[in-house]
């Protein structure tokens, strides 16, 4: 008999065996890939908050983005964890957009990258 097990947890495999021979599906929230999605960016390189949105399956939730970049943001440096790079979410424009620092520091860091001129 397959039994399967339904988890929020966050590992790279969507399916993965356990020693029983059970099958583990991790359901990733949408958040969760938004997570995942922006600490994959690499350095000097950008992504638009709408084309989060989209790898993450809502391409119309690109303030969801930043809402969500700022509360995770929040809860490492309230945590003191390792933060993800979301400076390098940027407006589809062009623009610099929000950042938890403020604009001018992201900015910096963009420039710093090469990522922003």
């Amino acid at each position: 008999m397959l039994r399967v097990h339904l988890t929020e947890a966050t590992p790279p495999p969507v399916l993965s065996s356990t020693e029983e021979g059970r099958i583990k599906i991790y359901m990733l929230t949408f958040s969760q890939k938004i997570i995942r999605i922006v600490s994959q960016i690499p350095k000097g390189k950008t992504l638009a908050y709408k084309q989060v949105a989209m790898q993450a399956g809502n391409p119309k939730a690109a303030r969801a983005v930043g809402n969500i970049l700022n509360k995770y943001y929040s809860k490492c440096i309230a945590n003191k964890k390792p933060t993800i790079p979301c400076h390098r979410v940027i407006r589809a424009d062009g623009a610099i957009g929000g950042y938890a620092k403020g604009e001018k520091e992201k900015k910096r860091l963009l420039q710093k990258e090469k990522a922003y001129l």
